[in-house]
């Protein structure tokens, strides 16, 4: 066991670190997708729904955290598998978000300049 003080901030941190066997294995970190126990996400993103209130089948998730840059659907809108839904920029980077499959646009859940999380309803299609 080593002992190391680490400063963030201004707060210095006292920590242990434990050395194994000297081997590195990178385990792979994935986000789990929202459950129906994750109440709070769903009913947080439910006032955003288009006023229609009609929810589709098939639903575009966000992949990571980020902010809506652009809105290239509306409801009703017909759209194809790849066609681009909306922009999200995520770490300074813009991400175009595609329509998984064909469908018509049932609800628009976030609008232009709004925060999304993952895993978050950006659109459901029917």
């Amino acid at each position: 066991m080593k002992r190391y003080n680490i400063t963030v901030n201004g707060t210095t941190y006292e920590v242990t670190v434990e050395e194994v066997d000297g081997s590195y294995t990178r385990t792979p970190v994935y986000s789990a997708p929202v459950s129906p126990v994750d109440a709070p996400a769903a009913t947080k993103a439910a006032p955003k729904a288009s006023p229609a209130g009609v929810a589709g089948m098939n639903k575009v998730i966000a992949p990571m955290p980020g902010t809506i840059l652009d809105m290239k659907v509306s409801v009703g809108q017909a759209v194809k598998k790849g066609d681009v839904i909306c922009v999200l920029e995520a770490m300074k980077m813009e991400n175009d978000i595609p329509a998984p499959c064909d469908g018509v646009v049932a609800s628009v859940n976030v609008q232009k300049g709004s925060s999304v999380a993952a895993n978050e309803v950006i659109v459901s299609l029917n």
